[in-house]
């Protein structure tokens, strides 16, 4: 199916790796202009020169701390000045600490939210009139199963992502018709994250190799495996085109049926 991207530009957030850089490639896979921004320099410039091996379009890596708002604003102001607009905007973090409420301290929470949904906020500021002056403006932000089922020791997660589930759901009734704004929730997908809890388990002894380790994770998704990035890229990417025109507020799950709520 052609998602009919081809020459649109996308800003993705948090994309020099895991399920931002993901996105990123199923976009420019499509013929979408990607910028991608992260705070390790030698990271970034990494996944840009990865995405640019495939790209039909033109790729654009802006260093960026998505918890300070000077930094969001000179992002989108790159790639507007790079691409002539902004069609599509993914936003993506990294997580928060793995913690029990009596392990979190007050400074934890403001972090946490600075990181998880500030950043959004800040960045759907910035980008909104951008995105607006688009014939195809979408907002697609990349959450996490814990906004509807919390998951022992993410405390941070469970909590505080919640509030960009009800920031979704409001902006897809304010901005539209004109930009659409949906949300992506994945569950157990191989990233580097998954990759570490493996390793580490493996170090452990919890699991005797690698490929237990995966299978552990997987015992109680119906689908019998963990999801590969590009399986949640190529979601965002259909949420982004004229294929999905139809689609607005919506939350995703992407967990192979591991949630039963």
């Amino acid at each position: 199916m052609d998602f009919e991207l081809d020459g649109n530009s996308a800003l993705v957030t948090a994309a020099s790796s895991g399920l931002g850089f993901a996105s990123a490639q199923a976009l420019a896979d499509e013929g979408a202009n990607v910028a991608i921004c992260g705070r390790d320099e030698r990271r970034l410039e990494s996944a840009r020169e990865e995405l640019a091996e495939t790209a039909t379009g033109d790729v654009l890596a802006v260093e960026a701390d998505l918890t300070d708002p000077d930094d969001v604003s000179h992002l989108v102001r790159e790639t507007v000045d790079a691409f002539g607009g902004l069609d599509h905007l993914v936003t993506s973090s990294g997580g928060p600490p793995s913690t029990t409420f009596l392990e979190t301290d007050e400074q934890d929470w403001y972090q946490a939210y600075d990181l998880l949904v500030m950043s959004v906020v800040w960045t759907i500021e910035e980008a909104y009139e951008h995105l607006l002056d688009s014939e195809c403006g979408t907002i697609t932000c990349i959450t996490s199963r814990t906004v509807r089922e919390v998951v022992d020791g993410l405390l941070l997660s469970n909590s505080v992502r919640r509030g960009v589930i009800g920031l979704v759901k409001t902006i897809s009734r304010e901005f539209a018709p004109e930009i659409r704004a949906n949300a992506v929730l994945p569950g157990t997908i191989e990233t580097a994250r998954i990759e570490e809890l493996v390793e580490a388990g493996v170090e452990r002894g919890t699991y005797d190799d690698y490929e237990a380790g995966l299978a552990a994770l997987a015992d109680d998704i119906p689908m019998e495996r963990i999801g590969a990035p590009h399986e949640l890229g190529d979601v965002v990417a259909f949420l982004s085109s004229p294929r999905s025109s139809f689609v607005n507020g919506v939350e995703v799950p992407i967990d192979g049926g591991l949630m039963r709520s």
